[in-house]
């Protein structure tokens, strides 16, 4: 099983464990980048979290999401469209202000992250924001039914950048926000598009 099919298999119980975790204290770093009305795409939404969020504050928000489950749940749960497609479909051009990816490039395998982040940045108008996070650990490979990359500070910043593609702002460790998950740490990214 994929991690795509294990979203569409669970995607109830995925949406009932994240849909009301807060994340203000992230988005906030996030968003002080960008400004009232900009554009932003959720990546990997899930439940539509924190699309709804953002929308409630003034931002343009397009949640994206790979699950056509996690897809339909986050539209009826934010009244937005949810774009269904995986991260190497998206071929956005100067689209975006920012990219919002929480826990969304984590069943990205390491090799394909170079490509995925080419993405990104097509996907980013000049001088966009993009805010990733990631596990911490060094571990890659398949933890349950699916795959995970995990990374520490130090090669999640060096690969950012290593593609050139972005000027990192900062990178800072949280605490798992879902409750259930004592021992998940999370390294926070913040670059800007060069």
């Amino acid at each position: 099983m994929d991690s795509i099919e294990y979203y569409n298999k669970y995607a109830a119980k995925v949406y009932e464990d994240t849909v009301d975790v807060d994340m203000s204290e992230i988005m906030e770093e996030f968003l002080k980048l960008l400004e009232e009305g900009d554009t932003i795409l959720d990546l990997g939404c899930g439940s539509g979290r924190d699309s709804l969020t953002m929308y409630e504050m003034g931002f343009d928000v397009t949640p994206l999401d790979a699950s056509e489950e996690m897809c339909k749940l986050a539209e009826i749960h934010t009244g937005l469209d949810v774009l269904q497609m995986t991260f190497d479909e998206m071929e956005f051009e100067d689209v975006f202000d920012g990219i919002w990816a929480c826990g969304a490039l984590v069943h990205v395998p390491k090799n394909e992250m170079p490509e995925i982040l080419g993405r990104l940045h097509d996907a980013l108008c000049h001088q966009g924001v993009l805010y990733m996070s990631v596990k911490k650990g060094d571990f890659e490979g398949f933890r349950g039914e699916r795959y995970f990359t995990d990374y520490t500070a130090d090669s999640l910043t060096s690969l950012v950048s290593r593609t050139g593609l972005f000027e990192i702002v900062k990178t800072w460790e949280t605490e798992d926000a879902r409750s259930g998950h004592p021992d998940t740490v999370w390294i926070n990214l913040l670059a800007r598009k060069r």
